[in-house]
């Protein structure tokens, strides 16, 4: 069987790595000491975003989602290098919450490039805070407490694909609700939360162990000290996800986030809705409504400074990362961190990786978008 061979920069050492592969896996890797190469590009482990609404039209959230949509989602989301994603469905009527599951447990089981791509859902929401800011664009009327037989519910329809739930735990019973989903297999993040100290310390206590978007999903104005977003950076046991488009947080506030979390608690995160890769313009969305996507990414609540989600793809993130931090941190949250949240091999190269995990970019510093081959 014939072999190939794919060659580029590691990112982290300069090195160049050549990938024999055949069958579509890696069946070897050599190294090249760094030096020389730079008409080479860039290569790595695809990218892993852990929140994708929708992207390029496709909307994991829509009334109808199709499993075809699921398909499209997958495709062009490979063509800007995320390799692994997750769909997340956001606060909605039970039911509809209910189909969107079936619909991407149905694609992975119809199509061998999505259950590679998949590996669970994540359901941001409806168990989040009710009120104004922390709920952020997510349907007030849908918002409801911690609820175990719907949860179990929602994993009998999908062959028990929910994988991450994010959660406000200021409600009653979170705790227990809270243990029960990790003694199930799957993860709890806290998110769209007003809880206290005391309530974010039970939480983790019970087995949450991530953050959703840090930073986000919070109000306008909080208490100099103490407020939701310094118990959740100051414990070590939860690792935090970040929006690092511009938008959602300003480069000060990241920079200091991610330092006080560190390099190796942080991951960034999409959060992409479905108008993200689209022309700027007035759209409807299925997350905000009426919204505007301007020439400079940023997705509006039509008429407000409200933002509607994020449109920017995860590798805009890592540009935009590594202008602050370097180049292999920002891959490093992008890659390696969410990848192991997703399975202990995480984001590294290595035989058997299917080469269809691989990306090859070019990216220089200053560059805002890497350029992939």
């Amino acid at each position: 069987m014939a072999v190939n061979r794919l060659t580029g920069r590691d990112p982290w050492s300069g090195d160049i790595l050549h990938l024999d592969h055949t069958a579509g896996r890696i069946t070897t890797i050599t190294r090249t000491q760094a030096g020389g190469g730079s008409e080479l590009p860039w290569i790595c482990s695809g990218l892993v975003d852990l929140q994708v609404n929708g992207f390029a039209g496709f909307d994991v959230n829509a009334e109808e989602v199709s499993v075809e949509s699921v398909v499209g989602l997958r495709e062009a989301l490979r063509k800007v290098g995320v390799t692994r994603f997750v769909p997340t469905v956001i606060t909605a009527e039970a039911e509809r919450m209910r189909r969107a599951v079936r619909v991407v447990a149905e694609a992975r089981r119809r199509d061998a490039e999505v259950t590679a791509a998949v590996p669970f859902v994540h359901l941001e929401g409806p168990y989040i805070s009710d009120q104004d800011g922390p709920r952020g664009c997510h349907a007030a009327a849908e918002v409801r407490p911690p609820d175990l037989a719907e949860f179990e519910l929602w994993q009998q329809q999908s062959d028990g694909l929910v994988g991450l739930v994010t959660i406000s735990p200021h409600w009653p019973g979170s705790a227990e609700f809270i243990a029960a989903v990790v003694a199930s297999g799957a993860r709890v993040a806290i998110g769209h939360t007003h809880a206290d100290t005391a309530q974010i310390r039970a939480a983790v206590d019970a087995g949450a162990s991530l953050s959703t978007h840090l930073g986000n999903g919070a109000h306008a104005q909080l208490p100099r000290h103490p407020n939701y977003l310094w118990t959740q950076l100051a414990d070590d046991r939860l690792q935090a996800g970040f929006i690092a488009d511009g938008h959602h947080l300003p480069a000060d506030t990241f920079v200091a986030m991610v330092r006080a979390k560190g390099i190796d608690h942080s991951f960034l995160v999409s959060d992409s809705v479905a108008i993200g890769g689209l022309a700027p313009g007035d759209y409807s969305s299925t997350v905000g409504g009426d919204v505007e996507l301007t020439d400079d990414g940023r997705l509006l609540v039509r008429g407000t400074p409200y933002l509607a989600g994020a449109a920017a793809p995860l590798a805009d993130g890592v540009a935009w990362a590594a202008r602050s931090f370097s180049l292999p941190d920002a891959l490093t949250m992008a890659t390696t961190n969410p990848g192991r949240i997703i399975d202990e091999a995480g984001g590294e190269l290595r035989p058997g990786t299917r080469i269809a995990d691989v990306i090859t970019f070019d990216w220089q510093p200053g560059d805002r978008e890497l350029s992939f081959r």
